[in-house]
């Protein structure tokens, strides 16, 4: 008798404990519907989002450092240097969207979720996960990218020339202010031309 008191015993905190654990994990619904939402708006233009942001601390470096290759590196050895900075440049650039990506799922739940639960009711939250899993949406994602990619591609064609036009402008305007040729060590004037 006093083992199956014993077990009863057991069986019951156990289950006391389980129950009370199981009530801590579930959540209200609405941030249930505005965690759902908010995993199925990720999707091709978050990736896209992520590997801009980290394209655009690459182009930092780029500024950064192209014009220090060609101070510091021999002409004939630029070509080498600048072979081996683009290859370092690619690994940065895949590490640095690895990095940013571990973050999306953080952040969105930091800063999305709450925000979603806030200013949407249930009723509108099922709504919107409804839009993102309806076929059309999800055709849409997939093919998005690619149009995207075909759009921005004939646009910058479309702007090459004026953009062309507009760079040697600025370069004119450019050598108006600043010159030709390298300042004099100690001269503070621009080089006239």
């Amino acid at each position: 008798m006093k083992k199956l008191i014993t077990a009863f015993a057991i069986t019951s905190l156990a289950s006391l404990t389980f129950s009370t654990a199981l009530q801590a994990q579930t959540t209200d619904p609405k941030t249930e519907w505005a965690t759902k939402v908010v995993a199925l708006q990720q999707g091709p233009e978050l990736d896209r989002l992520v590997e801009q942001l980290a394209g655009s601390t690459a182009q930092d470096m780029i500024a950064n450092w192209g014009p220090k290759l060609e101070a510091n590196v021999p002409k004939a050895k630029q070509q080498k240097a600048s072979e081996a900075l683009n290859a370092e440049l690619k690994t940065y650039a895949g590490d640095a969207k690895q990095l940013i990506g571990k973050q999306v799922g953080k952040v969105s739940s930091e800063i999305l979720v709450p925000a979603y639960a806030e200013r949407f009711t249930l009723e509108e939250l099922k709504q919107i996960a409804a839009f993102f899993e309806s076929p059309a949406i999800k055709k849409y994602q997939a093919t998005a990218p690619e149009l995207g990619n075909a759009f921005i591609q004939k646009l910058v064609e479309a702007s090459r020339a004026d953009v062309v036009a507009r760079v040697k402008q600025f370069d004119d305007a450019a050598v108006k202010i600043v010159g030709t040729a390298p300042a004099a060590a100690g001269a503070s004037k621009p080089a006239k031309k």
